[in-house]
């Protein structure tokens, strides 16, 4: 039950935000954070078990769609656990930077807010494929009405784009769904949507390739990778703070998860196939977007192209295949998760002061807010992969691995570390130091400080513990590897 109860209370906290607006201002906001501490609670309690030797830690399966094979299959290993977790995280680093950017339809917002989170956290624990694809539908429509609501100039053609390229790639992730228990009731007589079930299904080689393809295409647009990427850099720009902390510290790693839960698993042969393929596209994707980061400036879409950078080497882990670069790739998306967060905050809280994105309008501002530019030099540096910090740790694992595996490829991809310090450098000389723009500017306060002082602390331990992380994930990474090697002949 307790898998039960981190999805319920968003969805009930969402739906006691809805009315609460009308009676007071401030009580969507509180009821926010009283539903993301009550999940916290039971994130603290499984915690609090011995670091688990299996893989599966918790499970709830009951019948719900019997007549079709569908079933209420909720699971819980390490790895949706850190998922979670950060999901749960990032849910207060999202209400708290909304507490005063959001002034009209809080109610509407933080129910909206919450019920993205809600469909995340079903994703990272649904193990029936129907009940899957349900939360995946569930997240992404709260999440366009948060940037088409309370975006900014552009939202309505952001929000749109966005809507039409998840929901055709969620098509296209039903479809192959659908040919997948398809073909597996062809040669068992078994009607099931049930993951474990599935991870058994007989496919001949040629439908494997196509159904694998439909899955890698529905997860690389949502990671995103070069060329599905196109969508994210105008939702980012257009939607709230709030919204883009979800987006790139949460949403995004919806993909990943999928490809490393799914797409490895289901279709182990397939996968290592496509694998010089898929590696490709992830040194394309960390170098093009770098290059298209540098020629930014605006400062959140800059930043937007840093995730689709840094998100192309979690696809070049997980199809490397071996246990560095998988445990790299889970890191990655941690400390990607947390930093980017960050770094949106940031972006968030100059337009609230500025009033501009433009970095061509600003300049000088340490001097004035000396809180904030500690801030975005610490989470810059983090971001282009310093030592010590939670990105090294993650990307020197995935090259570590993928060099074991193509090192062309691999030398291709590790270019991207020179191209990071470029932009990483560039916000800061063009933002915080260079010819002063005169702006009057109020520096952090207690509230954001507290907030990314949190997400500060994150980024160290992970990058100075990773074992702490990596010790939850090993029975999940070993389970992969030992099934490409088993089955991937």
């Amino acid at each position: 039950m307790i898998l039960l109860w981190l999805i319920l209370i968003p969805l009930i906290g969402g739906l006691l935000a809805l009315p609460a607006g009308r009676w007071r201002d401030h009580a969507p906001r509180w009821l926010a954070l009283a539903a993301l501490t009550s999940d916290t609670a039971l994130l603290l309690a499984l915690f609090a078990q011995p670091v688990p030797d299996s893989t599966w830690l918790v499970q709830t399966d009951w019948a719900w769609i019997p007549r079709f094979g569908i079933r209420f299959h909720l699971a819980l290993d390490g790895l949706s656990l850190l998922l979670t977790t950060l999901t749960v995280f990032l849910g207060f680093a999202a209400v708290l930077c909304s507490w005063t950017e959001i002034r009209e339809r809080q109610g509407f917002f933080h129910f909206n807010l919450l019920w993205t989170l809600a469909g995340v956290i079903g994703v990272f624990l649904a193990l029936d494929l129907f009940l899957f694809f349900f939360f995946w539908e569930v997240m992404l429509i709260p999440m366009y009405l948060l940037i088409a609501i309370w975006g900014h100039e552009n939202r309505v053609y952001a929000a749109m784009k966005f809507f039409i390229f998840t929901q055709v790639s969620g098509l296209l992730m039903l479809i192959a769904i659908l040919a997948l228990v398809f073909l597996h009731y062809q040669t068992t007589r078994t009607l099931s949507f049930d993951y474990f079930e599935l991870l058994e299904a007989d496919l001949y080689p040629g439908a494997a390739r196509w159904i694998m393809l439909g899955f890698f295409i529905a997860f690389t647009v949502k990671l995103p990778a070069v060329p599905f990427h196109t969508w994210l850099p105008d939702a980012h720009t257009q939607a709230p703070t709030g919204g883009s902390v979800i987006l790139a510290g949460v949403l995004l790693k919806t993909g990943a998860y999928g490809l490393l839960r799914f797409v490895v698993p289901l279709f182990p042969g397939a996968a290592q196939d496509f694998a010089p393929i898929a590696m490709a596209l992830g040194a394309v994707s960390i170098l093009y977007a770098a290059k298209l980061a540098f020629a930014q400036t605006d400062l959140k879409r800059l930043i937007a192209y840093t995730s689709v950078s840094h998100m192309g080497f979690v696809l070049l882990g997980t199809f490397a295949g071996n246990q560095a670069a998988l445990q790299g790739a889970v890191m990655t998306m941690l400390a990607h998760g947390v930093s980017a967060a960050a770094l949106f905050m940031v972006a968030g809280a100059l337009q609230e002061r500025l009033h501009t994105r433009d970095m061509g309008r600003m300049g000088g501002l340490w001097a004035r807010a000396p809180r904030l530019g500690a801030i975005t030099l610490f989470f810059s540096v983090a971001a282009l992969g310093m030592p010590g910090l939670g990105n090294f740790v993650g990307e020197f694992l995935v090259l570590l691995g993928s060099f074991r595996v193509d090192a062309a490829i691999t030398a291709f991809a590790a270019l991207g570390l020179i191209l990071a310090p470029v932009y990483a450098l560039y916000v800061m000389q063009r933002a915080f130091h260079g010819p002063d723009s005169r702006h009057e500017i109020r520096d952090f306060g207690l509230r954001e400080m507290g907030v990314m002082l949190f997400l500060v602390s994150a980024t160290a331990w992970m990058g100075l513990h990773p074992q702490s992380m990596l010790a939850y994930t090993d029975a999940t990474v070993t389970g992969l590897t030992r099934t490409l090697a088993q089955r991937g002949t």
